[in-house]
Protein backbone atom coordinates (compact mmCIF):
# COMPACT_ATOMS: atom_id res chain seq x y z
CA UNK A 1 0.00 0.00 0.00
CA UNK A 2 1.40 3.36 -1.14
CA UNK A 3 1.97 5.93 1.85
CA UNK A 4 -0.17 8.97 1.01
CA UNK A 5 1.24 12.36 0.97
CA UNK A 6 1.35 14.04 4.31
CA UNK A 7 0.66 17.75 3.14
CA UNK A 8 -2.69 15.89 1.58
CA UNK A 9 -3.33 14.09 5.11
CA UNK A 10 -3.12 17.64 7.01
CA UNK A 11 -4.73 19.39 4.56
CA UNK A 12 -7.92 17.11 5.01
CA UNK A 13 -7.06 17.08 8.75
CA UNK A 14 -7.59 20.91 8.84
CA UNK A 15 -10.04 20.44 6.40
CA UNK A 16 -12.14 17.75 8.87
CA UNK A 17 -11.59 19.81 11.99
CA UNK A 18 -13.56 22.55 10.93
CA UNK A 19 -11.11 25.05 10.81
CA UNK A 20 -11.60 25.60 7.21
CA UNK A 21 -13.67 24.46 4.56
CA UNK A 22 -12.92 26.99 1.55
CA UNK A 23 -10.04 25.18 0.65
CA UNK A 24 -9.96 24.55 -3.07
CA UNK A 25 -7.51 21.84 -4.49
CA UNK A 26 -7.12 19.78 -7.86
CA UNK A 27 -6.25 16.21 -7.93
CA UNK A 28 -5.48 13.66 -10.33
CA UNK A 29 -6.46 10.34 -9.54
CA UNK A 30 -6.04 7.39 -12.08
CA UNK A 31 -5.33 9.63 -14.95
CA UNK A 32 -8.67 11.72 -14.28
CA UNK A 33 -8.23 15.41 -13.14
CA UNK A 34 -10.74 16.44 -9.90
CA UNK A 35 -11.26 19.88 -8.94
CA UNK A 36 -13.37 21.39 -6.75
CA UNK A 37 -13.31 22.87 -2.99
CA UNK A 38 -13.15 20.30 -0.01
CA UNK A 39 -15.74 19.93 2.50
CA UNK A 40 -15.54 17.84 6.22
CA UNK A 41 -16.77 14.30 5.46
CA UNK A 42 -19.86 15.05 7.82
CA UNK A 43 -21.11 18.09 5.63
CA UNK A 44 -20.31 16.55 2.68
CA UNK A 45 -22.34 12.99 3.60
CA UNK A 46 -25.38 15.30 4.56
CA UNK A 47 -25.19 16.85 1.35
CA UNK A 48 -25.48 13.74 -0.37
CA UNK A 49 -28.20 12.09 1.85
CA UNK A 50 -30.55 14.98 0.93
CA UNK A 51 -29.89 14.90 -2.81
CA UNK A 52 -31.32 11.00 -2.15
CA UNK A 53 -33.95 12.14 -0.16
CA UNK A 54 -35.23 14.56 -2.48
CA UNK A 55 -35.15 11.32 -5.31
CA UNK A 56 -38.11 9.33 -5.82
CA UNK A 57 -35.59 6.47 -7.08
CA UNK A 58 -33.07 6.77 -4.81
CA UNK A 59 -34.16 7.71 -1.23
CA UNK A 60 -33.66 4.76 0.67
CA UNK A 61 -29.80 4.92 0.17
CA UNK A 62 -30.36 7.99 2.18
CA UNK A 63 -30.03 6.73 5.30
CA UNK A 64 -26.89 5.01 4.17
CA UNK A 65 -25.01 8.61 3.80
CA UNK A 66 -26.85 10.09 7.14
CA UNK A 67 -24.93 7.76 9.40
CA UNK A 68 -21.73 9.01 11.37
CA UNK A 69 -18.23 8.61 9.61
CA UNK A 70 -16.29 7.07 11.97
CA UNK A 71 -13.17 8.79 13.22
CA UNK A 72 -10.02 6.67 13.65
CA UNK A 73 -6.69 7.91 13.06
CA UNK A 74 -6.21 10.57 10.21
CA UNK A 75 -8.04 11.22 7.50
CA UNK A 76 -8.53 8.55 4.56
CA UNK A 77 -10.51 10.31 2.16
CA UNK A 78 -11.18 13.92 0.44
CA UNK A 79 -14.39 14.56 0.41
CA UNK A 80 -15.24 17.59 -3.01
CA UNK A 81 -18.05 19.56 -2.93
CA UNK A 82 -18.66 21.93 -5.69
CA UNK A 83 -16.23 19.40 -7.91
CA UNK A 84 -15.87 18.91 -11.30
CA UNK A 85 -14.05 16.18 -13.23
CA UNK A 86 -12.11 18.26 -16.21
CA UNK A 87 -12.25 16.65 -19.38
CA UNK A 88 -11.31 18.08 -22.86
CA UNK A 89 -12.79 22.10 -22.43
CA UNK A 90 -15.55 20.97 -19.87
CA UNK A 91 -16.03 20.25 -16.34
CA UNK A 92 -18.29 17.13 -15.81
CA UNK A 93 -21.07 18.05 -14.10
CA UNK A 94 -20.99 21.91 -15.28
CA UNK A 95 -22.89 22.89 -11.90
CA UNK A 96 -20.52 20.73 -10.23
CA UNK A 97 -20.56 17.63 -8.58
CA UNK A 98 -20.13 16.19 -4.76
CA UNK A 99 -16.94 13.05 -4.93
CA UNK A 100 -14.69 10.94 -2.25
CA UNK A 101 -11.83 10.32 -3.09
CA UNK A 102 -8.58 7.98 -1.20
CA UNK A 103 -5.99 9.66 -0.38
CA UNK A 104 -3.19 7.22 -1.35
CA UNK A 105 -4.85 7.37 -5.29
CA UNK A 106 -3.63 11.07 -5.25
CA UNK A 107 -0.68 10.70 -8.07
CA UNK A 108 -0.41 14.87 -8.31
CA UNK A 109 -2.49 17.75 -6.85
CA UNK A 110 -1.81 21.39 -6.74
CA UNK A 111 -3.69 24.26 -4.56
CA UNK A 112 -6.86 25.70 -5.85
CA UNK A 113 -9.16 24.60 -8.83
CA UNK A 114 -9.05 24.75 -12.49
CA UNK A 115 -11.61 26.12 -14.60
CA UNK A 116 -11.27 27.24 -18.73
CA UNK A 117 -12.06 30.17 -20.08
CA UNK A 118 -12.58 31.26 -23.36
CA UNK A 119 -10.92 34.73 -22.61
Amino acid sequence: MPKPDELIVDIAALVESGKSSRMSLTVVIGGAVITGRLAPESVWRQRVSEVLESSAELSAFSAVFDTPAKKEGPPTHLHFHVARILQGAVGIPETGGMYRVAIEDVSAWTMGDFSYSDH
